[in-house]
C-alpha cells in the first residue's frame, strides 16, 4: 500500500514562522505525511516528486526528508540547487531544506505537543529540531521540483542577514527554541566558567596576527594600522605572509625595514590555509601573551584598539575576546547594516547560542597558550569559529559591543559572491564543527 500524503502551503493562509499554524496542520492531517510547501510563488513538483519523498520517509523511518531541487530565476535561467546533509549539530536556524518538505504526520503530532510555546518566528525551527529528537531528518541527492527564485542576492549581501537589527524578535525566538532543544539533548551548558591561566613568559603581552596571501592593494594599510596602536605594554605584530606572488612580500620587507616590531613569517609548508598561518604566528616565539586577529585587508577602527582588549582580559579573565566591527567599501565608506557587534551574545547564554548562529564577530583575540593547546584548524573558511567553541565550552568570552574594526567588503573578498557548491561546503563544514562540539559537551555533562 502506497503512504499517503496531504500539502499545505502559504497559499492556503498559515504562516510557517508560527507554532500556532503547525498545531493547526497537526490537528488537521490525517494522511500518513504532510508536505509543507513555504514559498508563496508557484511549485512545479518533478517527476514522483512526493511519492519518491514518502517512501524514503517510509524506509528509513524519517521524521521528515528533503530534497535537492531546482529555481527559476528572476531572469528566466534555471539552475539546479543541491542541498546538503543534516546532522545532530545542523542547529542554525538558516539551513536550506528547500520550500518543499515532507514531514512524518504521527510524529510532527508529537512535536508539537512537545513545544509549549507560542512562536510567531520560530514554529518551523523548533519544530525541525523536536522533530530531530524524535527521529531522522533526510536528504535526499536528488533534483524532485522546481520553485521560483524569491532572493538573488550574493552570498556576501545574505551573510549578515541574522545579526541585522530588524531581526531581533526572530533571534530572541530562534534563541529560545535552540536553548530548549540544547537542554533536551543534554548539550546545554550552565554559565559557570573556568579561570584561565595568563602566567608564562612571553617577550611582548600582545601580539597582532595578520595571514596574508597576495593583498598587495591593502597589506600596508593593515599592518600600518595595528603598528600604530598606543598601549600601556609591549606589542608587536607578525604577519605570515603565506608565499604572496603580487608584491606583497616586498611591501612588507619595505615595512619591516621601518619597524622593529613588525615580524614577517613566510612558512616553511605551501599548504597552509588561514588556520595553519595563524599556527605558524602563534608558535612562533616572537608571539605575545594574547595573540589578536586582523585580516590582511581591514582596519582597526582607533588606536586604542588593542588596549581595549588587552583590558577586557586582565579585567574578566577570559579565553577569548571579541570586539564588534563596520561593514565599509574599499575606500572606508559605511554599508550597510552597519555595526555588527553581536548583541545576542549574552554571558548567560552565549555559548550555548554560538551554536545556533553563524559567527561570533570581530576582532577576535586569544590567549596565546589556549590556542597553542587547542591548535587552529588548517582551513581558510571557519577556523575562527571552532576556536570559539572550544574555548566557550570552557571559560569566559569577553565582548566588546562598541566598534574596534573596520572590515571591508570589495571584490577582493573570499566571500563576497561565492556559488552554491561552495556555499553549501562552508555550510557543511561549520555544521560539522558544531555536532562536534554538541558531542563533545554532552559528553562533558555526562562526566560532571
Amino acid at each position: 500500500m502506497n503512504p499517503s500524503f496531504e500539502i499545505y502551503s502559504t497559499a492556503d493562509g498559515y504562516d510557517f514562522g508560527k507554532i500556532s499554524s503547525w498545531k493547526s496542520i497537526a490537528n488537521r492531517a490525517t494522511a500518513d505525511y504532510v508536505a509543507i510547501f513555504a514559498s508563496p510563488f508557484s511549485l512545479q513538483p518533478g517527476y514522483n516528486c512526493l511519492p519518491r519523498m514518502a517512501r524514503i520517509a517510509t524506509d528509513s523511518n524519517a521524521a521528515m526528508v528533503y530534497s535537492d531541487y531546482r529555481v527559476t530565476t528572476l531572469s528566466g535561467e534555471t539552475k539546479h540547487i543541491p542541498t546538503i546533509d543534516y546532522f545532530n549539530g545542523s542547529l542554525r536556524d538558516d539551513f536550506d531544506f528547500g520550500p518543499l518538505v515532507l514531514f512524518n504526520t504521527a510524529m510532527l503530532k508529537d512535536a508539537c505537543q512537545a513545544i509549549s510555546e507560542d512562536y510567531s518566528f520560530a514554529g518551523m525551527y523548533a519544530i525541525r529540531l523536536a522533530l530531530s529528537r524524535i527521529s531522522g531528518i533526510v536528504h535526499i541527492p536528488e533534483t524532485l521540483y522546481t520553485a521560483v527564485e524569491t532572493d538573488n542576492r550574493t552570498s556576501g549581501e545574505k551573510q549578515f542577514d541574522y545579526v541585522d537589527p530588524r531581526n531581533r524578535a526572530r533571534q530572541i525566538e530562534m534563541e529560545d527554541a535552540c536553548t530548549h532543544h540544547l537542554k533536551a539533548i543534554g548539550a546545554y551548558l550552565e554559565p559557570a566558567f573556568a579561570e584561565v591561566d595568563y602566567s608564562g613568559n612571553f617577550l611582548v603581552e600582545a601580539s597582532v596576527i595578520i595571514p596574508v596571501r597576495n593583498r598587495v592593494a591593502t597589506i600596508a594599510d593593515a599592518v600600518e594600522s595595528a603598528l600604530a596602536q598606543a598601549t600601556d605594554f609591549d606589542f608587536n605584530v607578525i604577519v605570515i605572509d603565506n608565499h604572496s606572488t603580487d608584491g606583497t612580500t616586498d611591501v612588507l620587507r619595505n615595512l619591516a625595514s621601518k619597524h622593529e616590531n613588525l615580524k614577517v613569517i613566510i612558512p616553511a609548508f605551501s599548504d597552509l590555509g588561514i588556520g595553519g598561518c595563524w599556527n605558524e604566528g602563534i608558535n612562533s616565539a616572537h608571539c605575545g601573551r594574547f595573540a589578536i586577529q586582523l585580516d590582511s585587508d581591514d582596519l582597526y577602527k582607533g588606536a586604542d584598539t588593542l588596549q581595549r582588549i588587552v583590558d577586557t582580559f586582565r579585567s574578566e579573565n577570559c579565553g577569548m575576546v571579541i570586539g564588534s566591527y563596520e561593514l565599509t567599501d574599499f575606500n572606508l565608506n559605511p554599508l550597510p547594516p552597519g555595526l555588527i557587534d553581536h548583541r545576542e551574545w549574552t554571558e548567560d547564554n552565549g555559548r550555548n547560542n554560538a551554536l545556533r548562529i553563524n559567527g561570533l564577530g570581530a576582532p577576535r583575540a586569544f590567549v596565546t597558550s589556549l590556542l597553542r593547546d587547542i591548535r587552529v584548524p588548517n582551513t581558510s573558511y571557519g577556523e575562527d569559529y571552532a576556536l570559539g567553541l572550544a574555548i566557550s565550552r570552557k571559560y569566559r568570552i569577553g565582548r566588546i559591543f562598541d566598534s574596534l574594526y573596520l572590515c571591508r567588503r570589495w571584490e577582493g573578498n573570499s566571500d563576497s559572491n561565492l556559488d552554491i557548491s561552495r556555499v553549501n561546503a562552508n555550510n557543511l563544514y561549520k555544521d560539522r564543527l558544531r555536532t562536534w562540539e554538541v558531542e563533545a559537551r554532552i559528553n562533558l555533562n555526562k562526566n560532571k
